[in-house]
């Protein structure tokens, strides 16, 4: 999947984005998204012209500046985390605190005990503390997603057999669904609250029937979930803080 970088003028404000051009979707599937970071990307075609692209973000440029807007607003007093016991986790939207034990000739990992998230190494380094819980974030993510991929996917017509996944971690998206059909779902979404992944994976689940972000996707999404819209503010809410490395 090729990518190259664009911008627009408006008014005093320069939009720039990112224009992923898929294989796999058609000409008039265009989807533009603002990632929780305040970036912007467009999804296009190969054969789609950058003059359509274009028109296509102006026509939405006032609704890019304010979802850029209040990303950053988000986003802007966000401190990185030093990887040290009391800093607070988050899982299955629950608060947790971080204890660090230090520990000679002691085998590396992470464990939840209690109101903590225990990581255990034989020395203090926050690039391994890091490590350490990016893995064991993915190891519950890889439990919790299966369970819940399941229970959303069941009362959904359109759904005969459950899509092909994979985790990966990415700084600026919960998930995607590529024009094939496979979801990716980002790890750091186990941190959020159960209503919230549901969401996620309901929208990914939405785009097998929906390829975009249309009036017949949001038909769909209202009916599956009416209350979507209030849990999608607070996930986006919570963005900074999931994110947060």
């Amino acid at each position: 999947m090729q990518s190259t970088q664009h911008s627009i003028q408006y008014g005093d404000e320069l939009i720039r984005f990112s224009l992923r051009r898929q294989p796999l979707r058609t000409a008039q599937r265009l989807a533009i998204h603002v990632e929780p970071d305040g970036s912007v990307v467009v999804d296009a075609s190969e054969v789609t012209s950058l003059e359509v692209v274009l028109s296509a973000v102006k026509k939405r440029v006032r609704w890019i500046s304010q979802h850029v807007g209040a990303a950053r607003e988000r986003l802007h007093h966000v401190l990185p985390r030093e990887y040290v016991s009391g800093e607070a986790l988050h899982y299955l939207g629950r608060r947790y605190r971080l204890k660090v034990i230090v520990q000679n000739d002691v085998t590396p990992g992470a464990r939840m005990r209690g109101g903590f998230i225990e990581v255990t190494v034989d020395e203090h380094r926050p690039v391994t503390i890091q490590k350490i819980l990016d893995g064991w974030f993915r190891i519950r993510a890889r439990e919790v997603f299966a369970i819940r991929l399941a229970a959303v996917a069941a009362p959904l017509g359109w759904i005969k057999h459950l899509p092909p996944t994979r985790l990966q971690f990415m700084k600026v998206q919960w998930g995607s669904c590529s024009p094939s059909g496979r979801i990716t779902l980002n790890p750091m979404l186990v941190k959020a609250p159960r209503d919230c992944i549901d969401y996620v994976l309901l929208h990914e689940l939405c785009h097998l029937l929906h390829h975009n972000h249309g009036p017949k996707f949001y038909k769909t999404l209202d009916r599956c979930m009416p209350g979507w819209r209030v849990v999608k503010e607070r996930l986006d809410n919570m963005a900074e803080e999931i994110f947060r490395v």
